[in-house]
């Protein structure tokens, strides 16, 4: 048995299990749960000189009030081409300028609205653990591959999948926590 080939199969596993999970967590906070979040179109991309350049590279996003964004540019003759960029990413928000300034108020969510997000979310957090257990299948693949090349024994490949079992339950219970989290949010406030 190769003890440093399986650690670092075991390593690769967890590292793309950790992506998987914070990749859902970054989905998640571009959700808004009635609450301005910076996150919502900071990521928005805006055709700055030919490059198409996220918001938050060429301006400063506050939250004044809670309901309320204020996108404050660098660069004063891009105010046209950020207000059709987020009027573009569909974010549920028509954004306002005054010349200087871009604000976002976002309204009060409905109740219908509520449970569209919820279902969102529940899409994400599945397309996430569908990534995981991919992560799993290859991983077992591997080990596999060298029970049937002779480096391992049934022994150590059935304690193998055990391991590789428990490392799948323990980062889809963290999923399960932070989707409910998520949703209970949404559904409150």
């Amino acid at each position: 048995m190769n003890i440093e080939e399986i650690n670092m199969y075991m390593d690769d596993y967890r590292a793309s299990l950790d992506k998987a999970y914070d990749h859902l967590l970054e989905d998640m906070a571009t959700i808004r749960a009635g609450r301005a979040n910076p996150k919502l179109v900071e990521k928005i991309l805006v055709d700055y000189y030919g490059v198409p350049t996220p918001i938050n590279q060429m301006a400063t996003i506050s939250v004044p009030e809670a309901r309320m964004l204020l996108v404050s540019l660098w660069d004063n003759s891009m105010l046209k081409a950020v207000t059709k960029a987020i009027n573009e990413a569909n974010i549920g928000v028509t954004p306002s300028d005054d010349g200087r300034v871009i604000r976002l108020v976002f309204p009060q969510l409905t109740e219908e609205r509520r449970k569209e997000f919820a279902k969102e979310i529940a899409k994400m957090t599945e397309a996430c653990k569908v990534v995981c257990r991919n992560a799993r299948r290859d991983v077992l693949d591997e080990f596999k591959k060298m029970k049937k090349d002779n480096e391992l024994t049934e022994d150590e490949l059935a304690k193998l999948e055990k391991d590789v079992q428990k490392v799948l339950d323990d980062i889809t219970a963290k999923i399960d926590k932070s989707s409910e989290q998520k949703q209970k949010e949404i559904m409150t406030t």
